[in-house]
């Protein structure tokens, strides 16, 4: 029982190998079989963190490999999405830019202060996530994407900011830091309540 959450994980950078295969050798049948695991795969992202905190069992070991696969499984959804989709890519080539500079900002801020990668696991990147779900499936299944992609790409940036701004507040390498309103009263010293289902 103990190992589910990390079987979890595993499956989940297993799912995005599967998915960036299914791009490349079977694009013109991979589109609902990529958004079956994309789906699923977020659904073990959701639940992995869940599950080791009711086994007792969310160490930070855990939670550093939850954040790497995380960010291995999209990667590989977004490089299938482009192989699939190009043009999508090429249509908004800026602002994923703008959200691909601001994504590896937070990562060089953490390393430069903390030697660590990031792993906050903050409520609003978690919204985030869901937005990019949808933005990505609907790409996938039509080659374009309106006002979905819009609302990710806003909060791509606002939450890749809160991040950062949190990186910045906290004195001491932290993971599961819900908003930057967290990290300030741990700066302060104070206790945290930490939501039971999506964070430490």
């Amino acid at each position: 029982m103990k190992r589910i959450p990390l079987a979890l994980i595993l499956i989940r950078a297993l799912f995005g190998v599967i998915i960036l295969f299914l791009a490349i050798f079977y694009p013109q049948n991979a589109q609902v079989p990529i958004v079956t695991l994309m789906v699923i795969g977020l659904l073990t992202d959701i639940f992995d963190g869940i599950i080791a905190r009711r086994l007792n069992v969310s160490t930070l070991l855990l939670r550093r490999l939850d954040s790497t696969i995380d960010q291995l499984f999209w990667i590989c959804v977004i490089v299938a999405t482009y192989v699939l989709h190009p043009d999508f890519f090429k249509t908004n080539a800026l602002k994923l830019y703008m959200i691909g500079t601001a994504e590896l900002l937070a990562y060089i801020v953490c390393f430069i202060k903390f030697r660590k990668e990031v792993a906050t696991h903050a409520i609003a990147s978690k919204v985030w996530a869901l937005s990019i779900l949808a933005a990505l499936v609907q790409v996938v299944l039509t080659g374009d994407s309106g006002w979905l992609f819009d609302t990710c790409f806003y909060l791509g940036v606002a939450t890749r900011l809160e991040i950062i701004g949190i990186l910045l507040v906290l004195k001491d390498w932290s993971n599961d830091v819900p908003s930057i309103y967290h990290a300030i009263l741990l700066r302060k010293g104070k206790p945290i309540k930490r939501n039971k289902l999506f964070n430490g």
